[in-house]
């Protein structure tokens, strides 16, 4: 039996992490289809037509649709998964939110954060903060499954030609009612597909001297992140935040500043290709992980850093 993709998408573009999970669902069987559920989502179906490995597109366009809201697209999931052998989604909040749902409606085990395939049925995915990892073996009929979008490259969005399908959508069951969001505007990239993040911890002290990390990032092209820590403090949106609980990136490069280096911190950042840290206590956690080390403090260092990058030519 084939796969079956969950796009996540704004109704205007595919988000990467779809891009990621096609490439996982490659790895379990050739024949793909992706799900695109919203509303005035066509132009995403059509974008999503022309990714490599995938065999089909299959489009709902409906109002219930419009928001992602998981209760309403859990029936349509449902609705399909006796078609597949496995499901698959981001292990994004999206993902998080959806695949437990449908599990709970097809009475099945879901897993969660794979990292890798070793077969159809068995799959490795991180425990304990990542600190260690588990193989795990399903016999579920549908696995139903969230993938760790750090672990597996994003699936090219040119060479393929996929057919578009238009279904139906199905019965909502009017559990819950979108009222509204507040997002925080911003042109920097998006923490999971920026090349560099620069995030500040409870070290920063406030959420005005957050505006120093704004900075760096702007010149060097930079998303900018939080520890939870720093979430917490009400310094910055959860939308900021990298670690078990938040978002799990890999940049080419991480800056961490004034972040002690939690162990749930550690879990989102570590697959990092360079990790950079500044904080003023050398015995903090976040020098074991970390390829270069400066210890100072962050109020001293962060600003000679912005001189640096200033006369660089």
């Amino acid at each position: 039996m084939s796969v079956l993709v969950i796009a996540e998408h704004d109704n205007d573009e595919v988000r990467t992490a779809t891009l990621n999970a096609v490439t996982a669902a490659g790895e379990i069987d050739t024949d793909v289809d992706l799900l695109v559920a919203g509303s005035g989502c066509a132009g995403v179906a059509d974008e999503c037509s022309s990714i490599q490995g995938v065999t089909r597109i299959l489009l709902v366009d409906d109002p219930a649709y419009e928001h992602d809201l998981p209760e309403n697209l859990s029936p349509l999931v449902q609705s399909l998964a006796e078609r597949y052998s496995h499901v698959l989604a981001p292990a994004s909040t999206f993902g998080k939110s959806l695949l437990p749902r449908v599990a709970a409606r097809l009475d099945v085990q879901q897993i969660s954060d794979i990292s890798d395939i070793e077969s159809a049925d068995t799959f490795v995915r991180p425990i304990y903060a990542g600190n260690a990892l588990a193989t795990v073996q399903s016999a579920d009929s549908v696995k139903l499954i969230t993938i760790r979008t750090t672990a597996f490259d994003a699936a090219p969005t040119e060479g393929g030609d996929a057919a578009i399908e238009k279904i139906e959508a199905v019965a909502c069951p009017a559990l819950s009612e979108f009222l509204g969001q507040e997002l925080t505007p911003s042109e920097r990239p998006e923490l999971t597909s920026a090349g560099i993040v620069i995030s500040g911890g409870r070290g920063m002290q406030s959420g005005d001297n957050f505006a120093m990390l704004e900075r760096i990032a702007d010149k060097l092209g930079a998303a900018v992140g939080a520890s939870r820590a720093a979430v917490d403090a009400g310094y910055v949106p959860n939308d900021y935040q990298v670690g078990q609980t938040g978002k799990v990136v890999a940049p080419n490069l991480y800056i961490a500043v004034g972040i002690s280096g939690a162990i749930q911190h550690l879990a989102g950042m570590k697959d990092s290709k360079v990790i950079v840290a500044i904080n003023k206590d050398e015995e903090a956690p976040i020098f074991q992980i970390a390829d270069y080390g400066w210890v100072a403090d962050l109020f001293t260092a962060i600003p000679e850093l912005e001189a640096a990058l200033d006369t660089d030519p």
